[in-house]
């Protein structure tokens, strides 16, 4: 297993089967960060334990352990941490315990790993405003703003995350002042793990979003594309993201060169690749140029055989990320469905932004809200578009082998940082993948994209908690 360790209440009451695991298996991670466990889910991240003192030793005791890495359940178990390193896994024939161990009584409840989100954007705050290449609102709420109110509640946004048991995330490209957010993720015992990467290497340019400090950077050049991947390297990324647009100026094929060169620059930096491609044909170009990581779903046709056994052959991981296809048109159309989780754990500010289409005056609405607003097909008409090919393709996807971690695209409008995750699950379980097929997505597989290295690190004897 993987990630930290995440405790959560034992549910009961008429709910559907699924929902049952994941809001009341894997929510509740709030016992040990607490404090009931010296915030040891918090901080594995952060704390060195000092050389000149032994490191504390904590037994977690009589919960039932799920293993996602393994499809396992353990009940009545015993993990024992020996400072931030799991070194026993066991099941308790008797409450013994060893000697000089502080004991966190676990009977009723479930233990398995934190959450990982694999693809979030920390540059973006989730509401109404943060995208004004998308939904330019600049006239209301000034971008700089927006950005000052994201810097300025980082920590807040931290911790919301570990509010849902996610205890690490990867944020796959974002400004310069990206590097600083995984610094201040590793200074504080309240936040997640945090795997950044930088500016996207894009075949468009994004100007609404450029402040100075561009989160979208285009090149057109096999060279420039080089240039801007040693350029992040020095602040050492723990991958280089690629957006894969296709427009009248920027092609397939006119792009290919680009992303190839990209891909062989990173990849003799010892650095991994992640590629935006949504079209089913910039994703495989993206596959056989070398990509490591795909961080969409595929959402313009059927996927096909071929581009299964591509995916497995050459072990590129698949991030779906259906929640965000589904949350724009639902927030434009002001027809958002979020769980009573989200509304419960996201930043109130942020989730009260997004219903503030219903109060604007006409002459402040932009045209493709209206029309959104005014179609009473529009919601359908878009989930057939972009969710529906998504989640048929997930399900092929699972089913041929190929490997699969879970991620929102937080930040983006709709997209919570923290509770969308739940969603996510929700709609990974109607695409028809498994309970643990789920877990293990958002564990031991997204793991792979957070490490930096191809494996990751596993919840076992000697291995980091």
């Amino acid at each position: 297993m993987t990630g930290s360790i995440s405790i959560g209440w034992r549910s009961s009451g008429r709910i559907p089967r699924f929902r049952r695991l994941i809001f009341g298996l894997l929510s509740a991670s709030l016992p040990l960060l607490s404090g009931s466990a010296t915030g040891f889910a918090a901080s594995q991240n952060h704390a060195d334990e000092a050389a000149s003192s032994p490191p504390p030793r904590i037994a977690i005791v009589g919960a039932t352990l799920i293993n996602p890495a393994k499809s396992q359940v353990l009940e009545n178990s015993i993990v024992t941490i020996e400072g931030n390193r799991i070194i026993a896994v066991t099941q308790a024939l008797t409450d013994e315990v060893p000697v000089n161990t502080r004991v966190i009584n676990a009977h009723g409840k479930w233990l398995l790993p934190g959450y990982i989100d694999a693809h979030v954007h920390f540059f973006q705050s989730g509401g109404l405003y943060t995208r004004p290449d998308s939904l330019d609102l600049r006239a209301i709420r000034p971008y700089t703003e927006e950005v000052a109110s994201i810097k300025r509640d980082l920590a807040d946004t931290f911790r919301r995350y570990l509010r849902c048991g996610v205890t690490s995330v990867v944020d796959v490209g974002g400004p310069f002042w990206n590097f600083t957010v995984r610094e201040r993720a590793t200074g504080n015992s309240l936040a997640p793990r945090v795997a950044v990467a930088g500016p996207l290497i894009s075949s468009v340019a994004d100007e609404p979003l450029d402040l100075g400090d561009p989160p979208i950077v285009k090149v057109t050049t096999p060279d420039e594309g080089r240039a801007a991947v040693r350029k992040q390297a020095a602040e050492k990324p723990d991958l280089i993201k690629i957006w894969y647009i296709l427009d009248k100026d920027a092609s397939l094929e006119a792009f290919r060169p680009i992303v190839r060169a990209v891909i062989d620059e990173s990849h003799q930096l010892h650095l991994r690749v992640a590629v935006h491609a949504t079209q089913l044909e910039t994703a495989r170009a993206a596959v056989e140029e070398g990509a490591d990581i795909l961080v969409h779903s595929i959402v313009d046709r059927e996927v096909d055989d071929q581009f299964v056994q591509l995916l497995k052959q050459k072990a590129t991981i698949l991030i779906p990320t259906i929640v965000v296809f589904e949350r724009y048109p639902r927030c434009f159309a002001q027809q958002l469905n979020l769980l009573p989780i989200e509304l419960e754990i996201g930043n109130p500010a942020v989730v009260g932004s997004l219903f503030d289409l219903r109060h604007f005056a006409a002459n402040q609405t932009p045209e493709r809200v209206k029309k959104a607003m005014a179609d009473p097909n529009y919601v359908a008409s878009r989930r057939q578009l972009l969710v529906e090919p998504a989640l048929k393709n997930l399900k092929k996807l699972q089913d041929g082998g190929v490997k699969i971690a879970a991620g929102t695209d937080a930040g983006n409008i709709g997209t919570l940082h923290g509770p969308s995750i739940f969603r996510e699950f929700e709609l990974m379980a109607e695409a028809g993948l498994t309970p643990m097929q789920i877990l293990a997505a958002a564990t031991v597989n997204a793991s792979k994209v957070f490490a930096k290295r191809p494996g990751g690190r596993r919840h076992r004897s000697g291995y980091v908690g």
